[in-house]
């Protein structure tokens, strides 16, 4: 009974994520992919402090993905230049880490991934009244 209402709130949930993907700006997919990997490391975070091992390394995979497989392959070198290649470095560090803390069952090292994804995502949202800006100078000048 409890997993197909469970199971029903989970495919409400991949619904709304979906179509708020759908609907989003490139700012803003980058802004839930951070968003999404916090989320994913603060859950290793509590299934290390719980012993659940099985769980933590499915939230400490799933980090990695994001970082790897979202963040890290959104950069394009050729226009992004420098900035571009040290935040690829800085993807490649965290998922290192990351492997590191679920090897050594280190919670130091997932709050160390934590603090920097939370440093890039506030830099991030930082410039977000900057990419309105020019999304609407580029709307405005697109109707001329």
């Amino acid at each position: 009974m409890f997993s197909a209402a469970h199971s029903g709130a989970n495919a409400y949930a991949r619904v709304g994520v979906e179509t708020g993907v759908m609907g989003a700006s490139p700012h803003r997919l980058i802004a839930m992919l951070y968003q999404g990997a916090r989320k994913a490391i603060a859950l290793a975070r509590m299934h290390l402090q719980q012993g659940n091992i099985a769980a933590r390394g499915e939230a400490i995979t799933k980090a990695i993905q994001i970082i790897g497989g979202g963040l890290q392959e959104a950069l394009n070198v050729e226009v992004g230049g420098e900035i571009a290649e040290r935040l690829d470095a800085l993807y490649r560090y965290m998922t290192r880490r990351l492997f590191e803390a679920n090897l050594k069952q280190s919670e130091a090292m997932l709050v160390e991934v934590d603090g920097l994804l939370a440093t890039l995502e506030e830099a991030w949202m930082g410039i977000a009244p900057e990419i309105a800006r020019m999304a609407t100078q580029s709307s405005a000048e697109s109707m001329r």
